[in-house]
């Protein structure tokens, strides 16, 4: 089986499963390859938005620390040890990077255990939709290591407030999707049978809406996250908001408003 599945799931709506269960769908080579080849279909310009799920019972574990999965990277016998491992390390980052500038919103629709790296697949996802059975934790360092690891001390304070992505960074402990919730890191939370329905009634509530104006929102965000001062997000909003004027698009959404219809947007 392919250790990442890529599906149409619904008309302009895709579906990236990992998709290595026995492992809880642990990072290896293999998978980092399906999920880059998921995202080069993504930024094709088929696709409005992206859920991102696991296979069985688990997210994804982090790392496959258990050594039967793919190298993440292929040296060659003469690189020293060090420079493997931090390509290693830099071919990982790299794709947690593709998927927070990928043009298109992603949701992570989190199934089980989303720990270490799986935390980063949610944390650089723009809405996290969990089930009940999900759990969450910075774990890196129970492994050895310290907690900055793969946009983690980027995106979790961000996200949670800096006081709580203290905690749990310097903790490591995992916590369950109630508390999850609590903390604002999942928009919300279902029962297991009910996840990925959430997920697509989000995913669908973004893709009636314009892309053009979809596709800047998220691009915009991230820009705006970094901006520092309130000056310098404005004037960024306001090229953002005057570029989308030139499209057919709010004239559109005033007609469609006036007739009691629903938009034909222009595509991008």
């Amino acid at each position: 089986m392919p250790a990442v599945e890529f599906e149409t799931f619904e008309d302009n709506i895709a579906r990236i499963t990992l998709n290595r269960p026995e492992r809880l769908n642990a990072i290896d080579g293999a998978l980092i390859d399906g999920v880059d080849d998921a995202l080069d279909e993504l930024g094709g310009g088929d696709y409005r938005v992206a859920i991102l799920t696991g296979a069985g019972r688990g997210f994804c574990a982090g790392a496959d620390l258990s050594g039967t999965g793919e190298a993440w990277t292929k040296p060659k016998p003469t690189t020293p040890g060090f420079k493997v491992n931090y390509d290693s390390q830099v071919r990982l980052a790299d794709l947690f990077t593709r998927i927070y500038e990928l043009p298109i919103p992603v949701i992570a629709a989190v199934n089980g255990v989303a720990v270490g790296g799986g935390l980063a697949f949610t944390l650089v996802s723009d809405i996290r939709v969990a089930s009940e059975q999900a759990r969450f934790g910075s774990v890196f360092i129970k492994a050895g290591f310290s907690s900055m690891d793969m946009g983690t001390s980027y995106l979790l304070p961000k996200i949670v407030g800096a006081g709580v992505a203290r905690e749990l960074m310097l903790t490591g402990r995992i916590i369950d999707a109630a508390e999850a919730y609590r903390i604002k890191l999942v928009h919300e939370v279902v029962a297991a049978d009910e996840l990925m329905p959430a997920a697509l009634r989000k995913a669908r509530e973004i893709a009636e809406n314009n892309a053009y104006g979809v596709w800047q929102t998220k691009i915009g965000l991230n820009a705006a996250l970094d901006a520092p001062s309130l000056r310098h997000a404005i004037e960024l909003e306001n090229r953002t908001q005057i570029l989308t004027g030139f499209t057919n698009n709010p004239a559109e959404a005033a007609s469609a408003h006036m007739e009691k219809r629903q938009p034909k947007w222009d595509p991008l």
